[in-house]
């Protein structure tokens, strides 16, 4: 027998790879912090000598979801400004709260906190851009999540960086001190065209091709942001990162709402990515993103949660969903965007935005063990007709059940196992009792 150290057994087995594949009572077996072997799970159980065995008859284990765009931070300020537009909600409240409040130990509690509440909704890895990223790794790390920090740029002075030079030199520093961790790895992160100048661009993408990293930029999130553009600069902001050679496979453009068909086209052609944040554009009104006509074109898609500022939850489980019916609502076709792209979405497409595919994102041997089980034994999900259909359309981030990231268990029947949730919320408390007297004056 071979040896593993953990086996997996469940009702259903959705690798994401091949697309539709739904693998009844298989089992996932575990070496090393990898996937050893995707099998019957009566062959695994006469195939392994197992240190463990878990089995979860009436479960869909399926890859960890990947959130591919956060500003984890800001879970912090959820509902602290709601119902406003991007621009104000950003102007009159975000930003001045963020000069007053945000520091190393706010971005620490903060993504800390979000790294629970996306663990206990099945995600495994989230691509970060925010203030203080290297107390956002430290929070990862502590967290055993997989992240994908990102190296901001703007051009204004906060408490974290003088100007964009800054902001560079002290993420280029964060990625040195942790590039050993196999569990982090790191983006270029300009914020947006509006806040980020041609200068800083151009030596991001140098520095971005110079050590191989992704660059994750909002871009295209309301149709303000394009009229600004126009004025500043007479192009539309996609135009100008065209012509400073930025749009490429590299490219990770957030939110994508207001593209035109020559737009996507671009996208295509040179393979970049759209990081689709469905709740957040409807919370802010920015719009609906063109999503089939995105994929139909064959741009890579996945989905991300935007902070929970601006959500106000980190729940992919409602992002799929959320996703996949806007898609047939804009496109005016029930078949768009069904339900096994939309897990895909959440999954393999935001692995392979990341550059992490050949890692993470399907249930493949040789990938990290990053798993996420789902209870579909619930009155509420009865019957089961499709397991696919089931996680994007009914079932919720209450029905995960178990996560782990490769290998180590750190969501167990719904509970995380690192850390003291009294904790979690005494922190979260602290900082509502700072942030709130700003808000009532």
């Amino acid at each position: 027998m071979e040896n593993a150290d953990l086996i997996i057994s469940a009702r259903w087995v959705i690798p994401v790879e091949p697309a539709l594949a739904v693998l009844a009572d298989h089992a996932v077996a575990v070496r090393g912090g990898r996937i050893a072997a995707v099998l019957p799970a009566a062959e695994a159980e006469r195939r392994y000598a197992a240190a463990e065995r878990v089995r979860l008859d009436e479960h869909a284990l399926i890859p960890g979801l990947v959130n591919l765009h956060t500003h984890a931070a800001m879970t912090l300020m959820r509902g602290l400004a709601d119902d406003l537009p991007l621009m104000q909600w950003l102007k009159d409240h975000v930003w001045p709260a963020e000069a007053k409040h945000v520091s190393h130990e706010f971005v620490h509690d903060g993504t800390l906190l979000a790294c629970a509440e996306m663990l206990r909704g099945g995600v495994t890895c989230f691509s970060e851009m925010y203030f203080f990223p290297d107390a956002a790794a430290k929070a990862a790390l502590e967290a055993r999540m997989r992240a994908v920090i990102g190296i901001i740029a703007i051009e204004l002075p906060t408490a974290y960086a003088s100007d964009a030079d800054d902001y560079i030199a002290k993420g280029l520093a964060t990625r040195d001190a942790f590039r050993d961790e196999k569990r982090l790895s790191f983006s270029m992160a300009p914020h947006a065209p509006y806040t980020v100048a041609d200068r800083t661009f151009a030596r991001m993408l140098t520095i971005a091709e110079e050590l191989d990293l992704p660059i994750h930029v909002h871009l295209h999130e309301t149709d303000e942001e394009i009229q600004q553009s126009l004025a500043r600069h007479a192009k539309r902001p996609l135009e100008r990162l065209h012509a400073l050679g930025m749009v490429g496979p590299r490219l990770i453009a957030v939110h994508g709402v207001h593209l035109t068909r020559e737009e996507i086209a671009l996208l295509a052609r040179y393979g970049a990515s759209v990081a689709h944040c469905p709740s957040s554009n409807l919370k802010l009104a920015s719009g609906f993103a063109p999503v089939a006509a995105m994929i139909d074109a064959g741009v890579n898609v996945g989905i991300g949660t935007d902070g929970a500022a601006s959500n106000n939850r980190l729940d992919m489980f409602e992002e799929m969903r959320t996703a996949a019916l806007l898609a047939k609502a804009v496109a005016h076709r029930a078949d768009a965007m069904p339900a096994h792209q939309a897990l895909a979405a959440a999954t393999l497409a935001g692995a392979r935005a990341l550059g992490l595919d050949q890692s993470i994102g399907s249930l493949v041997p040789g990938k990290c063990a990053d798993l996420c089980a789902v209870s579909l034994a619930d009155v509420e999900l009865a019957p089961v007709f499709d397991p696919i259909s089931h996680l994007v359309y009914a079932a919720g981030r209450e029905h995960v059940t178990h996560v782990w990231c490769e290998g180590e268990l750190l969501v167990e029947e719904g509970r995380l196992t690192r850390w003291s949730r009294p904790d979690l919320l005494r922190r979260a408390h602290s900082w509502r009792d700072r942030l709130a007297p700003d808000q009532k004056a």
